[in-house]
């Protein structure tokens, strides 16, 4: 990474900054276009939009190459986990789970790049991480319950959707990890164009097999203006802006921002979608917070580099 400072240091914070703005209003975006849609139809015309701008973007930089078939495969099943299943995943999710919620539970992802950090790569955990990782729980039944954990007691597990959501954080958490070898070989930008490209290839074999483009006619003005926001925004400009600010400032930094994008979400979930804040998204959404710094800042965290480096698992 360059040493930077001055006038480019600043453009770095503003560039994560705005990724951060971005990525954390996609819930409410996605939560906007669901309401005329179906999920697939928001993934296949987000991602449609988001590999246009990724490729532009690419071939400007002049990092567009070909990949031996052997990348190419891995970047298919990268393709599969990260972009086709999580996608559905959270789409599905946000039909009926609050905005807000998903933004608090997807924050946790480093928390599981820890845990698989241990069971697949042996790395330590120490007791400041298992702590970490135990608040971040506390802090989702939290979120979850809306403060009333008892509630899974009688076999509740919050909205429906909620579910999908924890199960997004620990496939992005795959995904990351996975991602591992292939950032050391590509530019995380040429990477994520492949995936993302070859990701809604596979998204487009599930909008044959359901709805087809016959819904896209049903989109309103409203319906386009979110549609295009998570597709040129989102998946595109957010992107973008993210690996330039990763060139220019340390992976500590970029990642500390990321701790704003649930809050960005609870706050304009509230305002466009009059999701209500409660104090017990608040307190969970404190707790979780702590304790993924506590895993990300303790000895062997060297592992949510990758996490960083891709983004997070922004829906």
């Amino acid at each position: 990474m360059q040493v930077v400072t001055g006038t480019a240091r600043a453009r770095a914070l503003a560039e994560g900054f705005f990724a951060v703005l971005v990525w954390g209003a996609s819930f409410i975006a996605t939560k906007i276009a669901l309401t005329e849609v179906s999920p697939v139809t928001v993934v296949w015309l987000r991602f449609a939009m988001g590999v246009a701008v990724l490729g532009v973007a690419v071939t400007m930089s002049r990092q567009l190459e070909l990949v031996p078939f052997r990348t190419l495969c891995t970047f298919a099943v990268l393709g599969l986990v990260g972009i086709t299943f999580h996608q559905w995943l959270q789409s599905n999710a946000l039909v009926t789970s609050r905005a807000s919620t998903s933004g608090w539970i997807v924050a946790t992802t480093p928390v599981f790049m820890a845990i698989l950090g241990r069971l697949v790569l042996k790395e330590r955990l120490g007791a400041i991480r298992i702590a970490g990782i135990a608040l971040a729980a506390v802090g989702v039944v939290l979120v979850v319950t809306r403060g009333d954990p008892a509630t899974l007691l009688h076999g509740q597990f919050g909205a429906p959707g909620d579910a999908l959501i924890v199960i997004s954080a620990p496939n992005w958490a795959v995904f990351s990890v996975l991602s591992r070898r292939a950032l050391r070989s590509h530019p995380a930008i040429r990477m994520m164009a492949y995936v993302m490209g070859i990701g809604w290839l596979f998204s487009s074999v599930l909008l044959v097999a359901g709805p087809g483009l016959s819904e896209v006619a049903r989109l309103s003005a409203r319906g386009w203006g979110a549609v295009a926001f998570l597709g040129i925004a989102c998946s595109g400009l957010a992107y973008i802006a993210w690996y330039d600010a990763l060139q220019r400032m340390p992976a500590s930094e970029a990642g500390a921002l990321l701790y704003l994008e649930p809050l960005v979400a609870m706050t304009v979930a509230a305002a466009l979608l009059g999701e209500r804040i409660t104090v017990a998204t608040v307190a969970g959404g404190a707790v979780i917070l702590f304790g993924v710094w506590l895993v990300n800042r303790s000895p062997g965290a060297g592992a949510g580099r990758e996490a960083i480096a891709l983004g997070p698992g922004e829906e």
